[in-house]
């Protein structure tokens, strides 16, 4: 499966110019060979996570588009948006075929309470696993990397890749490597991380997209600016990292906590 993965910053609070904007990606990977184009967390707005701008269920505006895009250049496409419910919306991220229709659907399990997202936001309760290329791929969101026990679940669920749409600030991009490559690695998939780029209200981001493969190893990267990158995804190579180290089968699921002891001595 050809991957793309193209960190763009957003027109704030402008879905239509980003929509806009992103079009010229969206032909350029189709162009390529493309199977699958992902875009950066909530990338047709900017993530903020107070917004209830561009609030809109999973049949509005920025889906519809997106809808209409695929379909146009025959290619897979993963955007991310602002989704209307009957409390909070969702951070969630959609999947879309190379025919135009939803085929995945992903709301963010791990809000940013630093930043105040999970008083305004509703959390997601599920994975989302989807097919494209040959690969199974499972979806995570940006903060979700700092959860071990989500990309356990998409192991457990047999998947070869999980794709991560972004936000994540520059301040922290030492971490945004050192994730990716650790759960690529301990999990035995590819992990590819989408992050946006460029200074808005929120925060300063430097991109540094990137793509690791089972062993941990980053395949592709990305500079801080705008870029489109690409890789290959062979899910015959995950099966045959999972078979020459089968961290899977040596796994126990049987530990307990430690059993607290007391400590006898000798008075006085």
């Amino acid at each position: 499966m050809k991957l793309f993965c193209a960190q763009v910053a957003s027109v704030w609070e402008d879905p239509q110019a980003t929509l806009n904007k992103v079009e010229p990606c969206i032909a350029r990977a189709s162009r390529g060979g493309g199977d699958l184009i992902c875009f950066p967390e909530q990338f047709a707005t900017g993530w903020d996570p107070g917004s209830s701008q561009h609030v809109q269920g999973i049949d509005g505006a920025i889906t519809g588009r997106l809808c209409s895009l695929a379909q146009e250049y025959s290619i897979a496409i993963l955007g991310s948006f602002r989704e209307k419910t009957k409390g909070n919306p969702r951070n969630t991220s959609v999947v879309i075929s190379s025919e135009g229709e939803i085929i995945s659907t992903y709301a963010k399990c791990h809000l940013f309470s630093p930043a105040s997202e999970d008083r305004h936001y509703q959390q997601g309760n599920t994975i989302a696993t989807f097919p494209v290329g040959g690969i199974e791929c499972g979806l995570a969101i940006c903060y979700d990397l700092r959860f071990t026990s989500l990309f356990r679940l998409y192991a457990d669920a047999g998947v070869h890749a999980v794709l991560v749409p972004a936000a994540w600030p520059e301040a922290r991009l030492q971490h945004w490597e050192l994730f990716i490559r650790a759960r690529a690695l301990e999990y035995q998939v590819y992990v590819a991380g989408i992050n946006t780029t460029g200074i808005n209200p929120i925060d300063i981001y430097a991109g540094c997209s990137m793509v690791a493969d089972p062993t941990g190893g980053v395949i592709v990267r990305a500079g801080p600016g705008e870029a489109l990158i690409s890789c290959e995804l062979d899910r015959e190579y995950v099966e045959r990292v999972r078979s020459a180290l089968p961290v899977t089968r040596d796994r126990r699921d049987d530990l307990s906590p430690a059993q607290e002891t007391k400590r006898q001595g000798k008075a006085g």
